[in-house]
Parts: structure tokens; sequence; C-alpha cells
């Protein structure tokens, strides 16, 4: 398994289609946190033993698993889910590429998401949407009372 930190402390920079390595095709501009250089982010007295640094990333894995997995059950049950699942997945990124990968690749997706809906045009469209909705939920509250008055549906003799 190849976490792209078997390189003595070396970072590991991944390279963009048009095969340069510095990012610029990828739309990074300098200065920018997703510059961030890829690879393990260990302690280099971790990196310099072979047999430590495999324990560190078992450990980083099993505690990402075990952050993930609790985020995965809070899904459906009251609780952050979705906040708990993407911790897991910052803990995995501190050792491994692929989840660095991932995760810039969420914050940028996110970014995208956020400028979207900050367009008067979306915000418009998604304010009336919410009105018709409320609308329509009013309406069907209203006629539920007209017809049953207060009593609750699993207490209605007459249907």
């Amino acid at each position: 398994m190849n976490t792209g930190s078997d390189n003595g402390g070396e970072a590991v920079k991944a390279a963009d289609r048009s095969g340069t390595a510095d990012g610029a095709a990828d739309g990074l501009v300098e200065g920018t946190p997703d510059e961030r250089p890829l690879g393990s982010r260990a302690p280099e007295f971790v990196k310099a033993r072979r047999a430590l640094h495999l324990s560190w990333q078992v450990g980083v894995f099993v505690v990402g698993l075990a952050v993930v997995g609790a985020g995965i059950v809070m899904l459906p049950l009251p609780g952050p889910g979705w906040v708990v699942i993407f911790g897991g997945m910052a803990i995995w990124a501190t050792e491994f590429v692929w989840a660095q990968l991932v995760l810039r690749w969420t914050k940028r997706k996110v970014t995208e998401a956020a400028q979207r809906a900050l367009d008067p045009a979306v915000r418009r469209r998604n304010i009336i949407l919410t009105s018709v909705g409320l609308v329509i939920i009013a309406a069907l509250a209203g006629v539920y009372l007209w017809k049953f008055g207060l009593q609750m549906p699993w207490k209605i003799k007459d249907q």
C-alpha cells in the first residue's frame, strides 16, 4: 500500500493530467490551502523507523475507521453524522494521500456549492420554493383541522 510517505520524510506531490507537478493546471494558486504537500504528517522520529511508521499508520487507520463508523451510525440516529464522518476523513488525511485527495475534492465541491447558493437567482428560487412548500403545508393542516379538529390521527373514530 503506497501512502506517499515512504520517501524518508519527503512529501509526495500529485502530478496533474498535463504531466507537470506544479498544480497550475489544477487551478491551485500560490498560497492557497490546497497547495499543502501531500503525504504523511507523522513526526520525523516516527517516519525514521519503518516498523514504528507502519504501526503509526495502522493506528491512524483504526482511529479514523472508528470515527467514520461512529459517523455512519449517527446518520440515522441523532447526532452530527456527516461532521463526524468528515472528521474521520481528516484523521485519515494526516497519514494517507488518498484521504487528502478526497478531502481536497470535498472542500472544492462544498466551496462551489456555497458560491452557487449565494447567487441571487438561486436564492430567490429557493425562497420561492420554500414559501410555496410552507403554503401547501399550512393548507393541508387547515383542511385537517377543519375536518377533524384537534384530534390526533390515531384517535379519529369516524373515517
